[in-house]
């Protein structure tokens, strides 16, 4: 069974999705016969390369002062954590993540996918330092087990894998996908944003089940968090 997951380095909800889906297939009596490819997916084309400061942009997008802002990073902070993610709630930049996509698409032919989000996502959520300059993303690549020359020749042309992060993002509008994480399990049953990990592992039982040709057929509630092209879902809870 493949598992396809949409998602976005910018993306808090993914990065809290990706550890609940995970704790789901974790326990999955099937999950050696499960294939899990991380697809791409940008909230903002549009973005300047350059990375800025969170927050304001936060306060920006939602109409919100800085204290709102930094109060609502923390309440999402504190859903990382539960998922025993680590999570700076403070100080973090966000820029124009379609380099990170391509050399996630590099990364994906070397066979080291998982290693390169997993160093992706920790960087951008968890550490000082901005993810988002060339320079630190080869570094973030050879952690994860990849030749530094070839990753930095991958960022070095602006075409290298651009055509099959378009595709990928595609076949989400194709889907319907409006935002992020959208998880789709055999092309025929699809989960939309950061569910409970039980709602998880419902989606991979009834996927296993019934492992007939079907329409896609959502899972779980349509309440979610999520991001989307017009910002993240600040957390209820």
């Amino acid at each position: 069974m493949r598992v396809e997951i949409w998602s976005d380095i910018n993306c808090p909800w993914c990065y809290i999705g990706k550890a609940r889906f995970e704790q789901a297939l974790a326990v999955f009596p099937h999950r050696a016969e499960v294939e899990v490819v991380h697809r791409s997916f940008e909230l903002d084309p549009n973005a300047p390369r350059a990375a800025r400061p969170l927050l304001p942009l936060l306060a920006a997008k939602y109409g919100m002062s800085l204290e709102q802002a930094e109060a609502a990073e923390a309440r999402i902070a504190g859903n990382a954590r539960a998922e025993g993610l680590p999570y700076l709630d403070g100080g973090r930049d966000a820029a124009n993540s379609f380099d990170m996509h391509r050399l996630l698409h590099f990364a994906k032919d070397r066979g080291r996918q998982a290693e390169l989000l997993d160093a992706l996502y920790r960087a951008n959520f968890a550490e000082e330092r901005s993810a988002f300059d060339a320079q630190r993303l080869v570094e973030l690549a050879v952690g994860a087990g990849l030749d530094g020359e070839a990753a930095a020749a991958v960022l070095a042309d602006p075409e290298a894998y651009a055509e099959a992060v378009r595709e990928d993002e595609a076949t989400a509008s194709a889907m319907g996908a409006t935002g992020v994480p959208f998880f789709v399990l055999d092309r025929r049953l699809g989960v939309s944003g950061a569910q409970p990990a039980e709602t998880f592992t419902q989606a991979l039982e009834q996927a296993w089940e019934s492992r007939l040709p079907a329409p896609l057929v959502p899972v779980g509630g349509g309440d979610a968090e999520a991001c989307g092209p017009d910002g993240c879902e600040l957390p209820r809870r």
